[in-house]
């Protein structure tokens, strides 16, 4: 598997005549993946709002007026409850959000017993709780959490046009003390911040350079929030995302690539198109942290029309 990608092969891929690319994306799931099973994850927001950071896609940053207020910590029965529900529904991995910047120790004692208790349901765990320390780390790897989430949302160059705050080495310093403390990374990007196609390469260049792929690619479509810097970006062609999604595929063959926010605004056929060029998981469910998901029963008609099927990978 190769981890050398330069810039200018990546953004090659992008170029390539869209069923040269399709074609190709699609021959490498299917020597990896069953190229009909589809992973259902569910995200639940465990601590809402009230976040220090300045990233214009989010509506829990303190900085933006977006009706969305701080709340406190999930209580660990509601989020169980949740996570049955999750289960119950066809889910196999449950993630949990919190709007921190960077969790505080006292934090984790909580959040570790909801990683207990959820993988006690016969689920999966992840976790996304901004940057970690090393020591943070091990603990929520001897909590037994299986995946850590922390995006890298852009290219390094694109990175301070949409985030201030923290910089792009914070983001995989923290990714280091993930994969260090011996759990599975879960890492992607958003498109439609105003972005060229030649940051999209760079982020997805990054992630497939670094020693080990991210187990799990979300790849995300901006979904405009009044009250955010973002909310008056201009539209994505849907193609845009289905070339991200390929390209993806291709240069990280065996990381699950996660179709995740944005999916509500898409139809049923550019969303077969998603699955066409190698996206093997979704959020399921109502919601992703703040924002709107599509309603489970239109999945469900949508996987039958596909003949696809929800099962782990």
């Amino acid at each position: 598997m190769r981890h050398d990608w330069t810039q200018a092969e990546v953004e090659a891929l992008f170029a390539l005549p869209f069923n040269d690319l399709i074609h190709r994306a699609q021959s490498v799931h299917r020597r990896h993946f069953d190229a009909n099973r589809v992973q259902l994850s569910t995200l639940m927001n465990i601590k809402s709002g009230g976040c220090p950071e300045d990233c214009a896609y989010c509506p829990q940053s303190a900085r933006y007026r977006t009706g969305v207020g701080a709340g406190p910590l999930a209580d660990a029965a509601e989020v169980l409850a949740a996570a049955r529900d999750a289960r119950d529904a066809g889910a196999t991995r449950f993630c949990m959000g919190a709007a921190w910047r960077s969790p505080k120790d006292r934090d984790l004692d909580a959040v570790i017993e909801m990683v207990r208790g959820v993988r006690a349901l016969g689920l999966e765990t992840c976790l996304t709780l901004g940057m970690l320390t090393a020591a943070q780390a091990r603990r929520l790897k001897d909590a037994g959490l299986d995946y850590y989430n922390h995006n890298l949302d852009t290219s390094e160059a694109y990175y301070p046009e949409i985030i201030t705050t923290r910089g792009f080495a914070d983001r995989l310093q923290t990714l280091r003390h993930v994969r260090d403390a011996g759990m599975r990374v879960c890492c992607g990007g958003i498109i439609g911040m105003g972005e060229a196609v030649a940051d999209r390469a760079a982020m997805l260049q990054t992630l497939a350079s670094l020693p080990e792929h991210p187990e799990s690619v979300p790849i995300n479509l901006l979904v405009r929030v009044e009250g955010t810097p973002l909310a008056s970006a201009e539209d994505v062609d849907p193609i845009d995302l289905v070339r991200t999604i390929a390209v993806a595929r291709i240069l990280m063959p065996a990381s699950v690539v996660r179709l995740s926010a944005g999916r509500r605004e898409l139809s049923d056929a550019e969303q077969a198109l998603c699955f066409l060029a190698g996206a093997n998981s979704i959020f399921y469910g109502e919601k992703l942290l703040t924002t709107a998901n599509p309603e489970i029963e239109r999945d469900r008609r949508l996987f039958d029309k596909l003949g696809l099927h929800a099962a782990p990978l």
